[in-house]
């Protein structure tokens, strides 16, 4: 090969390459996140399973009453117990006893 025709095979590679960058139409699903409602719904529940961990330590720590301890821990156990619900609903899942009361505690107004 002489070195015209490298210079020619290197245009022509080229020119091709910026043909097909230009040519590519991005669709408006590309830059959208695809993330279901299943995993949100698990990402919120790791978050309250972790809230729930970071309370039990402080409250052992000493920078939670007893009081305050109880009543933010019940309220994270019923937040979970609705995500939980969600997640059984979306999976056909059957549905245990706390998550129903949950389910139906979050249908009252």
């Amino acid at each position: 090969m002489s070195n015209a025709d490298i210079v020619v095979a290197c245009v022509l590679l080229a020119a091709a390459t910026i043909i097909f960058i230009f040519n590519v139409r991005l669709d408006a699903s590309d830059s959208a996140p695809h993330r279901t409602k299943l995993d949100q719904l698990m990402d919120r529940r790791d978050a309250i399973y972790e809230n729930l961990r970071d309370l039990r330590f402080e409250y052992r720590a000493g920078k939670f009453s007893d009081a305050d301890y109880d009543e933010t821990k019940k309220s994270l156990e019923i937040e979970a117990a609705r995500v939980l619900a969600e997640m059984d609903v979306l999976t056909g899942g059957t549905p245990t006893p706390a998550t129903r009361q949950a389910a139906s505690e979050k249908a009252r107004p």
